[in-house]
Parts: structure tokens; C-alpha cells; sequence
């Protein structure tokens, strides 16, 4: 069920890896398709990523294919759910009950949820699901919620605005921390200032971009860092151990999700720029 496993890195195999082989093991390429619903499973927490592009047909979350004990049991029988819209209005419906997304609309789905469907010709759904706990309640979370968070300024080209969605103080969930930050025109850089969750590791998928446009995702350790050319809706894995931030040739968006031992968004030790290697 899964297109791909990625497996866990340490800082010590970047030393010798091609650009090529950067991207092959933290960048995932081609998960928006139309009329499918893709998947691949990465080891960092746990993360199952995918995308579901419906068109004008309607598509369902799989069920578990493997071990043999889990066959054939929901994919969210111990798992919870984001599901973020990066395309046009779309429908999720859980277990009967239907949910209308509209752009940089999210939707936590919660663990035991048996059948999960999409549609909405127009609709691309962004799909992240974590191992859980316990069952909360399922939710949809819009950036009308709550005040966004504004970070940096135009005179260093990174102002943007952060829509914290599935964090504890928007929307319960057992391990899933999840948003979207979309820069100003103008803008290019990203996360800023530069930091690791050495407790976490963290999905970024990039999107608003258009056929030339590329991001430079940067990653590594803050004195030996490597950098991933992104395109429009490719995604990138941060490993726990290793520095996220990017900067693109225009303003754009990306998707952001954590999971690991904790819900802190401020969990983070940020990286002095000045002293980037």
C-alpha cells in the first residue's frame, strides 16, 4: 500500500552523499496524481505522507494490507490524521460525515476512523498520519480560527504568516503538530532564524510555485549544511539531528508537520546564521 519506505539517516552519511543521493533519501517527488491516491511510509516517527487527487471520481484511504494481524483493518485503526487542502474546495467525509475544505483549510481526523473518502474536482489533498494514542475528536480547523502568527520583516526578505492548525491549543491530537506558513511577496526565506528539534522531526511540503521555480531547502548540521532543490508540491523530510530552513526565487507556501515526544511548538534550538558552515 505504501509506493515507498525511507529510512532513517545519521549526520555522518551526508559527507559523502551526492545531491542526487540527498534528494533521493529526504525529498519525495510526484505524490499529487491525478485521480490517485498515493502513499509512502517514512521510518522519522512513524509518518505516512501522501496526496489525493480525486478529479472528478472520488478516492478512499486504504486499508492496512500488512502484517498479517493488521490486514485488512483501517489505516487509521491506531493512527490520527491531518489532512490539509492545497488545492481548490474538496470533501473529506469520515465515517458518514462530510467536511467541505477550501484552500489552507485543514482537517484532524481522529484514530479508529474506519472509512476516510475524497472528493472535489479541483481538490489536492496533502495527507499526514502518525501513530496515536488515544481518539480526539474529529475537527476542522481553518486560519479564521485564530490570529495567525507574523514572523520577520521585508527588509530581510522573510516576512511571512504562520497558521499554527493542529497544535494543543487550536486542536487536540495525540502526537500530530501540524500548519501552513505562507511568505509575502516579496519574501523568499523560510524559518527563520534557523533552528533543529533534535526531539522531533518535521515534514515540509512546498507548494505556490510555479513550472521555474524552485526552493533551496537547506539541511544538515549548522557547521556542514547541503542544500535540496524543491519544486512545486515536492516534499522534504528534516530529520531530527538536522537544520530546516530554505529560500526560493519568489514568495510562496509551504505546509509544515512535527511529531515525536512532545507538542511544544517552541521546542527548538535555533542555530546562530552567523555561524552556518
Amino acid at each position: 500500500m505504501f509506493e515507498r519506505t525511507y529510512h532513517p539517516t545519521h549526520p555522518a552519511m551526508m559527507a559523502g552523499a551526492s545531491n542526487a543521493d540527498l534528494a533521493g533519501q529526504h525529498r519525495i517527488d510526484d505524490l499529487f496524481r491525478d485521480g490517485e491516491l498515493v502513499l509512502v511510509y517514512s521510518h522519522g516517527e512513524r509518518f505516512v505522507i501522501g496526496a489525493a487527487v480525486p478529479g472528478a471520481g472520488s478516492l478512499r484511504l486504504p486499508d492496512q494490507t500488512e502484517p498479517a494481524s493488521a490486514a485488512g483493518l483501517p489505516l487509521l485503526d491506531r493512527r490520527e490524521l491531518g489532512v490539509v487542502q492545497v488545492g481548490g474546495r474538496g470533501t473529506v467525509t469520515v465515517d458518514g460525515v462530510a467536511t467541505i475544505l477550501d484552500a489552507c483549510e485543514a482537517l484532524y481526523v481522529p484514530m479508529g476512523s474506519r472509512e476516510v473518502t475524497f472528493s472535489g474536482e479541483g481538490a489536492r489533498f496533502f495527507l499526514l498520519s502518525v501513530p496515536a494514542h488515544r481518539a480526539f475528536a474529529l475537527r476542522k480547523v481553518s486560519a479564521a480560527d485564530a490570529p495567525p502568527m507574523r514572523r520577520g520583516d521585508a527588509a530581510t526578505g522573510n516576512a511571512r504568516t504562520i497558521h499554527q492548525l493542529i497544535l494543543p491549543h487550536r486542536c487536540a491530537s495525540a502526537a500530530l503538530c501540524l500548519g501552513i506558513t505562507i511568505l509575502d511577496p516579496g519574501s523568499v526565506w523560510n524559518t527563520m532564524p534557523p533552528h533543529v528539534h533534535d526531539r522531533r522531526s518535521e515534514v515540509y511540503l512546498y507548494f505556490g510555485l510555479g513550472p521555474g521555480e524552485r526552493v533551496m531547502h537547506y539541511m544538515g548540521r549548522p557547521d556542514a549544511m547541503r542544500h535540496i532543490v524543491v519544486g512545486n508540491e515536492q516534499v522534504v523530510l528534516s530529520p531530527p539531528w538536522s537544520v530546516h530552513m530554505g529560500v526560493g526565487t519568489r514568495a510562496y507556501g509551504f505546509v509544515w508537520a512535527m511529531a515525536g515526544e512532545n507538542l511544544d511548538y517552541e521546542d527548538m534550538d535555533v542555530a546562530d546564521v552567523a555561524t552556518l558552515r
